[in-house]
């Protein structure tokens, strides 16, 4: 028995729609499949200008480059996060302010921000951990109030959303992630929402190297040329192909997603009423798109046992992130503010396998061998 900490799925026609774009002559980006994904998202989700990239990490880096980040500005992020989130404005020269986590979810505090903006203070980054909104009322009035960019980071949050709203739409920009452990993959790629109309154009420039190209096979300018800075972040028309299969079946892969997630937090509750672990809490505000499932142990020293105790009966279950603050890279240029909660997640968040074929039985293994850890 071998119970891997993730699978990536197949609904059955990825291979048969990468077949017809490359039979189409044009797997480049921006081809048949690359439209079919944007017309998904404007369908269903009314996102007012999808872009794929080939990484949620460009998207990011594209939404950097719109805020027109600049060296020394400051943009509040929180340290419980992917490298990412902080390092496509670093790349522009900002100074990273981080906000701790919550005290229930390892989603952003957004009560400390305004306490973080300063007049050096150019943009927001919340980060929707899990899948989970962050308070997006409350930053919003923030953001508003201090005329600050928020770019929304997605990457785990297709399909979830904010009092009625898709996460993604609520800020200027929102930056998804396609990464083959997401709940919708495409192996490598992601995806910009720009929601303010003054940024569309610029942003089709930026993503296509700085040029107006994209105008021009539209037949809007005679001729294309370098008009902007930017870089190539448009993928392929076979990365797009094979993430259309997979936005197909988006509400099968979610509804048994959620019957996973939901089958742990049941196989669970009763470890938590005895005060031996913490589940995930869902705030009132946010769905849950099942995007992982995640307990948190009493110590740094109970998770990396139990972490073992998983491995050694051939189930693999990971730690997340380390706080950011405490980088090798960035801990020397953090301020110094002690950020408890981001500290308690990287010490004691324990990940468990949650992927499209997950049967009930290896499921049952899983919650009995923890259950099992627990009574040891």
């Amino acid at each position: 028995m071998n119970i891997p900490f993730n699978k990536p799925y197949l609904s059955g026609k990825e291979t048969e729609y990468i077949k017809d774009a490359v039979s189409s002559g044009k797997i480049s980006g921006d081809g048949i499949y690359t439209k079919k994904c944007h017309q998904f998202f404007q369908q269903r989700y009314h996102f007012h200008r999808p872009l794929l990239t080939t990484s949620c990490t460009d998207a990011l880096e594209m939404a950097a480059i719109l805020c027109d980040i600049q060296p020394n500005d400051e943009v509040i992020a929180p340290s419980y996060t992917f490298v990412s989130t902080a390092n496509a404005f670093v790349l522009r020269g900002a100074r990273i302010v981080f906000s701790d986590s919550e005290e229930n979810t390892p989603g952003m505090d957004v009560s400390s921000i305004e306490s973080l903006v300063t007049k050096k203070t150019k943009a927001i980054v919340p980060v929707h951990y899990a899948g989970v909104a962050c308070d997006m009322d409350l930053l919003l009035s923030v953001a508003r109030k201090h005329k600050l960019f928020v770019v929304e980071d997605a990457a785990h949050s297709i399909d979830s959303y904010y009092k009625g709203y898709p996460l993604g739409s609520l800020g200027d920009f929102g930056a998804f992630s396609f990464h083959e452990t997401k709940n919708v993959i495409s192996g490598e790629g992601g995806m910009l929402v720009v929601n303010d109309a003054n940024f569309f154009k610029r942003a089709e420039i930026i993503r296509e190297k700085g040029t107006n190209r994209s105008a021009f096979f539209r037949g809007e300018v005679e001729k294309y040329g370098w008009v902007d800075i930017g870089s190539s972040f448009l993928p392929s028309d076979i990365v797009a192909a094979f993430l259309y299969a997979q936005l197909e079946n988006l509400d099968s892969i979610q509804s048994r997603r959620k019957t996973i997630w939901q089958r742990y937090y049941s196989g669970f509750k009763h470890l938590e009423d005895k005060g031996l672990i913490n589940l995930p809490v869902i705030p009132e505000y946010a769905t849950n798109n099942a995007h992982m499932f995640y307990i948190i142990c009493e110590s740094f020293k109970m998770r990396s046992k139990l972490i073992d105790f998983l491995k050694k009966r051939d189930i693999l279950a990971v730690f997340h992130y380390l706080p950011l603050h405490k980088s090798q890279y960035y801990s020397n240029r953090h301020d110094g503010r002690y950020l408890p909660n981001a500290d308690r997640y990287g010490d004691c968040l324990l990940r468990l396998p949650l992927y499209f074929e997950l049967n009930e039985s290896d499921q049952d293994i899983i919650i009995e061998t923890v259950d099992h850890y627990y009574r040891t």
